[in-house]
């Protein structure tokens, strides 16, 4: 008899490279960020093993745990968490430090993707993005909130609502800007305008930027190699395990390994789509495209950060950057969608003898 293996291959073979991309990058920093990966990848692994067999379905018989754990996790650092560089973002269990921001995304996903799914109401709608969006930007936690935003949004370009919402609600933001500005603190303030004008202050608000571009420009064609990058190695490149992960890849892997990165996030990307088209129900179809959202969103505003083409604002690179929060939710992420992969496309696709 013969044993059959349901294994989407072309979901789980871009997430093993962009992992291992991160592995490389990190590993040439630093051996304890190589180990402190391995570990969470390990724990990321077995979370997207249990989503991949929990049934989507099940998802909507806790959505109302899902809610409530969301803000009651968003509180927690407000109790116990610590004040790192001026944020409270972080939260320490056992040996582990999470951070909640990063960890309720997916479950927002589920929560955004079961309201529209049932025909709930816009005014519904919005009162769930205000209370979570309100608790990360108060940490301050700019990045995500934006991500935040941005997954809440696409699941409403992908509903039944009417086109006119989002894109009144995108004049509405592009309007009310300057007043958002004003809310931001002094270091967000100076991000947007060294953003502009970086050699204004290069030793201050524009250094990161220009070091970043410097990086990505010093890589040429095949890449100083690995563990031998000038801005990485020698720390004139900041965050380079997180943030700037990107121009660490590009300085040391050169415009080879640049590309064949953005391959493989197009590659993840386009699978995601193509889950989401043949998806069973609208509910498994919006979770689909949240999280296609969520990854092309992050994946696009941190490479573009790192070209100098956007705002510096704090965006992991997924899978790739280093930061157990960010990783654990990715899994847990892709691990739904993977779920919802199995109940979707034709088997024959799917199955290995």
């Amino acid at each position: 008899m013969t044993r059959r293996f349901n294994l989407d291959w072309q979901l789980i073979i871009p997430t093993l490279v962009l992992l291992a991309f991160g592995l490389a990058g990190l590993g040439s920093i630093s051996l304890d960020l190589l180990l402190t990966q391995l570990i969470f990848i390990l724990i990321g692994s077995a979370f997207f093993y249990f989503f991949s067999r929990f049934h989507y379905q099940n998802h909507r018989h806790l959505i109302n745990i899902y809610s409530l754990g969301a803000l009651i996790f968003l509180l927690l650092p407000f109790l116990f968490g610590a004040v790192t560089r001026g944020s409270i973002r972080w939260i320490q269990i056992g040996p582990l430090t999470l951070q909640p921001s990063e960890i309720i995304k997916p479950f927002l996903i589920i929560i955004f993707a079961s309201l529209l799914s049932q025909k709930s109401s816009f005014i519904n709608y919005l009162a769930y993005l205000i209370l979570p969006v309100f608790l990360i930007f108060k940490q301050p936690d700019l990045g995500s909130t934006l991500v935040v935003m941005a997954i809440w949004l696409g699941i409403l370009l992908a509903s039944d609502l009417p086109t006119i919402l989002p894109f009144g609600l995108l004049l509405t933001g592009l309007g009310l800007s300057p007043l958002v500005y004003r809310f931001l603190k002094p270091y967000q303030q100076q991000r947007i305008l060294s953003f502009f004008s970086p050699y204004t202050d290069p030793k201050g608000s524009g250094y990161h930027m220009i070091q970043s571009t410097i990086a990505v420009g010093s890589g040429g064609l095949w890449g100083r190699g690995l563990g031998h990058g000038t801005q990485s190695q020698l720390r004139f490149l900041p965050e380079r395990h997180t943030d700037f992960i990107f121009a660490l890849i590009a300085e040391e892997m050169g415009l080879i390994g640049s590309v064949i990165l953005l391959l493989t996030y197009f590659i993840l990307l386009k699978r995601l789509l193509t889950i989401a088209q043949h998806a069973p129900d609208k509910f498994s179809q919006l979770i689909t495209l949240g999280v296609f959202t969520m990854l092309f969103f992050q994946a696009t505003v941190t490479i573009a950060m790192n070209l100098g083409l956007l705002p510096i604002t704090g965006i992991t690179l997924p899978l790739v950057s280093a930061g157990g929060s960010s990783l654990l939710a990715t899994m847990i992420a892709l691990g739904i969608t993977y779920n919802i992969s199995l109940h979707s496309l034709p088997k024959k696709a799917l199955e290995i003898k």
